[in-house]
């Protein structure tokens, strides 16, 4: 038997979840009781969140890490440090308030005149020595109030880099003939430009360089080397200086959470390149540009900016320098903190923001997924805040800052980002990662929770960052749920129980490789350089007929020995992955190495298509490759043009993808990932809002079983010449393994039958009685009544939360097997049967095996439900104001059903 299933079985598995556990100076007894309870609730590591800490890297710092340490070191767990005391990474614990102005961040500005009508253009002194002022957004203000209203740093060094007059009605283009484009910075006199206006029409561009931008000025600049060092030797160094020898032990590595470029306004959406903002800049990049351009390079710059132009030339300048930002983040932030952690033992792992679509943009992202996160070891992504939710796959609206959401975006891209690069990119291991469950509210769940963790791993993800273990007094406003609350939290049992179905479904989709058929091109070079399709577009069509798939950048072409790319077999590989099948959504521009490899992947057999439009042009071709451009773009159309709607039926004639489910079913999701000992696993997520029961075609000759991650217990398959029958219900998990090292007879001793709620149903013995109390009272329960059900305890108590305990009995004539269904309650339940628990369910309907526990005669049952802390909460503000009125039933909101059951 595949040695992870036997690992799993004997509670031998590893640990895949590291939650943040906020610092605010807490006491050492607190300390060490969280450490515990975290501990106790099946997790073994912890990421220590320094935001709210009163001293990052100070004296009480080191007191409260050292008592971390040491319980850690006790109770063989893991520490992970979030590497900055502000949000997001970057701040370097205040260190860039003393550094020279040339450390620190820098924007390039363009401000546009239109000469049309006029006959001369006057600007004044204080135009041209300054771009125009920053204004901050309501939101900016307001977190600068909530940090004391400290003014930003202000700074002496703007200076006008070009000035330039462009005629837009030129036959040629303005921006490349001399002719057309006339330089004004000599024309200035004491610093104002007087200027008559040549016949035609004409736009003068200023540009200007300043540090006076955007909402972090004290932020380091993720584009210069030495600037991104003083996070390092500010926080970095300091942790290894007092745990030295901790590191690649009990200390594990950094965390970087949201690290952004800076520039515009925090979280605005929709910053594409064109629109009137400024653009994050640096002495690193300002040389690359210039090396590329030449002394001349600014002229071109405006072209940032400037939509009316030339497509192909606009192109080729906004992929020049989006290339340039993205891989100095690369270089000189992500892999130099990557690095210095790998030279000491430890890893580095974090995430950017990603919402709707930010992944590929500057301002509050890093302009290209892929290479935002190169140095790190895991794949990072975060989903907070109510980004995923339950049949949310085209739920989309804009409402302003923080209520803005692409649903496509969040169910068909945000998860598979981070799995595809796990997967692509060796530096990884094939180990992604999910900030998860953070701000959504006391509202949420285990019932919510289970349904975001199946969402994630479905797609791949195999590491989870739960937000958050608070060990502030309870309640504290800051962005709830929180896990534990001092006690407060009924659910902290069952959240307990989900940790340890995550680790084991984390176990087994870790350590081999994914199996996707379908590679679909990243989408960020397509947006830089003009019109595009979001890849989710293509994403959403596969994950709706059960075809895997990754992302992959145009990198992978580019740089093939990095990420190991080659073509055999038919087949396009890429690190680990082999695909059939390469899907372009609709870009007007592509690099010339991948223009290239179109070609040779049509020729070696692999399936190229463009979807609806072949791309016009190559958006990085040297001055003297001009003349390649039409062949290369002429070489594209050797592979295939589809409709995304012909997608599926394309692939399906051609034999892509693995299985087929029968009949179709568009949130029936699925995972197939291979282990190196011949061991297959295939996990199935029903998102739907209806049980799924088909067949799955797929031809696979292994021993076939089925493995209970919730229950950790094994169970046969229906699973003959190539059919296996599945019955999936909604928000709930089904893993299938197919095993090569074991054989149906072996397999048999291992078998645990599951419960049926089929057969003869047994009365009970008059009412439910029904009594409650809070958490932290547990098990002192009171206020004992009797009701019948479905109960509508949160019409009779609607600010009650906590635990919900129901009573009652059966007799039985004889001792038979019997099991117990609840249709539904809110959230997590527990069954004790004469006394003995049978365990802690989160997802209805719950069904309970209780056969081992009933006896002849007369028979105690109790059900307990434990609630969210949603009502308790309702009249608490948050950190966001007063909650939503709240919605959730309280208790048990279905029935309850004891039935005889036949044994086979």
């Amino acid at each position: 038997m595949n040695a992870k299933i036997t690992d799993l079985l004997l509670n031998r598995g590893g640990n895949y979840i590291l939650p943040f556990f906020w610092q605010h100076g807490e006491d050492e007894a607190t300390l060490r009781k969280y450490m515990e309870v975290i501990d106790e609730a099946s997790i073994k590591a912890v990421c220590v969140e320094s935001r709210p800490h009163p001293d990052y890297c100070g004296p009480k710092w080191w007191e409260d890490m050292d008592i971390i340490m040491e319980e850690a070191r006790k109770r063989d767990m893991k520490v992970w440090i979030l590497d900055d005391s502000h949000f997001p990474t970057g701040f370097a614990n205040g260190a860039m308030e003393s550094q020279p102005d040339e450390r620190c961040r820098q924007s390039i500005c363009c401000r546009t005149y239109d000469c049309a009508g006029k006959e001369e253009l006057q600007i004044s002194q204080d135009e041209i020595l300054h771009p125009d002022e920053f204004k901050p957004s309501m939101i900016e203000e307001m977190i600068a109030k909530e940090r004391g209203g400290a003014k930003q740093r202000q700074f002496e060094d703007d200076r006008l880099i070009g000035l330039y007059a462009v005629r837009t009605d030129a036959e040629k283009n303005g921006f490349l003939e001399e002719a057309y484009r006339i330089d004004l910075m000599g024309r200035l006199e004491d610093n104002i430009l007087s200027w008559k206006v040549p016949e035609g029409s004409w736009k003068v561009y200023a540009l200007h360089l300043t540090r006076n931008r955007g909402p972090h000025r004290n932020y380091i600049n993720m584009m210069d080397r030495a600037s991104c060092k003083v996070l390092l030797d500010a926080v970095y160094e300091t942790h290894y200086a007092h745990y030295k020898e901790d590191f690649g032990k009990t200390l594990a590595g950094f965390f970087s959470d949201e690290p952004e470029l800076g520039n515009g306004h925090l979280y605005v959406h929709g910053n594409v390149l064109g629109v009137e903002d400024d653009l994050p800049w640096s002495m690193e990049l300002e040389e690359i540009l210039k090396k590329e351009f030449g002394p001349d390079f600014t002229a071109y710059m405006a072209l940032l900016w400037e939509d009316g132009a030339d497509a192909s030339i606009k192109a080729k300048i906004r992929y020049a320098y989006m290339d340039a930002v993205s891989r100095l983040v690369e270089e000189d932030f992500s892999m130099q903190m990557g690095s210095w952690c790998r030279e000491r033992g430890v890893q580095y792992i974090g995430h950017m923001i990603e919402d709707n679509n930010q992944h590929a943009r500057t301002g509050s992202s890093l302009g290209h997924f892929f290479r935002g996160l190169g140095g790190q070891d895991m794949a990072g992504i975060d989903d907070i805040g109510g980004q995923v939710f339950p049949q949310g796959e085209d739920i989309s609206y804009d409402k302003g800052p923080f209520q803005r959401r692409d649903g496509e975006f969040y169910h068909y891209m945000l998860g598979k980002l981070g799995s595809s690069h796990a997967a692509i990119d060796p530096l990884k291991n094939g180990d992604s990662m999910c900030e998860i469950f953070g701000a959504y509210g006391w509202s949420e769940g285990v019932r919510l929770e289970k349904y975001l963790v199946d969402h994630f791993v479905v797609r791949g993800i195999n590491h989870f960052v739960p937000h958050a273990f608070s060990a502030k007094a309870f309640p504290d406003p800051d962005c709830p749920p929180h896990f534990y609350a001092h006690g407060n939290n009924p659910q902290y049992r069952h959240f307990g129980k989900l940790m340890a179905y995550t680790n084991r479904v984390c176990e087994l989709i870790s350590g081999g490789r994914h199996v996707s058929p379908v590679a679909v091109l990243y989408h960020g070079e397509g947006e830089w350089t003009g019109t595009c399709m979001f890849s989710h577009k293509v994403g959403h069509v596969l994950a709706d007929s059960q075809i895997e798939y990754d992302y992959i950048p145009q990198d992978v072409f580019a740089e093939p020995e990095r990420f190991k790319t080659s073509l055999r077999n038919g087949m396009l590989a890429v690190n680990t992955q082999e695909y059939r099948a390469v899907i372009v959504p609709t870009m007007q521009f592509v690099t010339k190495r991948f223009a290239e490899y179109v070609a040779a992947m049509c020729k070696a057999g692999v399936l190229v298509y463009f979807v609806a439009a072949y791309p016009e042009g190559i958006c990085n071709l040297a001055a003297e490759e001009a003349t390649s451009a039409g062949s290369l773009v002429d070489g594209m159309k050797t592979a295939g043009l589809i409709e995304l709607s012909d997608i599926i039926s394309e692939l399906r004639a051609n034999k892509v993808g693995d299985l087929v489910v029968v009949p179709e079913n568009n949130r029936l999701r699925y995972y197939h990932y291979e282990h190196h000992d011949g061991t297959g696993i295939y996990l199935f997520v029903n998102e739907g809002t209806e049980v799924y029961e088909g067949e799955v075609m797929l031809d696979d000759s292994r021993t076939c079983y089925r493995y209970d991650a919730w229950e950790n217990c094994l169970g046969r398959a229906d699973y003959a010449e190539g059919r296996l029958k599945v019955a999936v219900e909604p928000m709930k998990s089904l893993i299938v393994v197919f095993d090569k090292n074991v054989t149906v007879d072996e397999i048999e001793a291992f078998i645990t039958a599951a419960p049926k709620a089929e057969g003869t149903e047994i009365p009970l013995n008059g009412s439910w009685r029904r009594s409650i109390c809070r958490s932290i009272d547990y098990p002192d329960f009171r206020s004992g009544k009797e009701i019948t059900l479905p109960d509508k305890l949160e019409v009779e108590e609607p600010e009650f939360s906590g635990f919900v305990r129901y009573e009652n009995s059966f007799d039985l004539t004889e001792k038979s097997a019997a099991v117990l269904q609840i249709t539904d309650a809110y959230e997590g339940v527990e069954v004790f049967v004469n006394g003995k628990s049978l365990g802690i369910q989160v997802v209805a309907p719950y069904v309970y095996d209780m056969t081992d526990a009933v006896k002849e005669g007369r028979n105690q049952v109790a059900i307990e439900v434990a609630t969210t802390l949603e009502r308790e909460m309702s009249k608490i503000p948050s950190m966001f104001g007063m909650p939503a009125e709240p919605v959730c039933p309280s208790g048990i909101n279905g029935v309850v059903k004891i039935i005889r059951i036949q044994v086979s």
